[in-house]
């Protein structure tokens, strides 16, 4: 099948491949933040996030609220102070879903066995 083809045809694969999931997760500073978060396991404030991760607090919210966006964390907000929590069940049905759905469309390991299934043929 050609890549035009291919581009014809809508599988789960095109809804999954979210490009703002992948932009929120395209930046250094925004994935140690995230990485921090998820060792963390509970809601940490920006003051926490900014601590642990050596980044300016301002740059720090703005990433932290940019992941929210994206739908990987909560913010909380009690008086002055948000808290941020990752979305974990969410986070990995959404990778969870997006790798079956590429491996839908080509279970095969190598790419020179693929069959085409994404698009009903086999």
């Amino acid at each position: 099948m050609s890549p035009k083809q291919a581009a014809a045809c809508c599988r789960a694969v095109d809804d999954l491949l979210d490009p703002s999931l992948f932009k929120a997760l395209s930046d250094p500073t925004r994935t140690k933040l995230l990485t921090c978060l998820v060792k963390c396991s509970r809601p940490c404030s920006v003051t926490e996030v900014a601590d642990c991760c050596h980044v300016d607090f301002s740059v720090v919210s703005r990433h932290l609220a940019l992941l929210e966006k994206a739908g990987l964390l909560t913010a909380t907000k009690e008086g002055r102070t948000v808290s941020y929590a990752v979305q974990y069940a969410s986070l990995c049905r959404t990778l969870r879903n997006l790798a079956n759905a590429i491996e839908e469309c080509c279970p095969a390991a190598d790419a020179k066995s693929c069959k085409g299934n994404c698009c009903g043929k086999r």
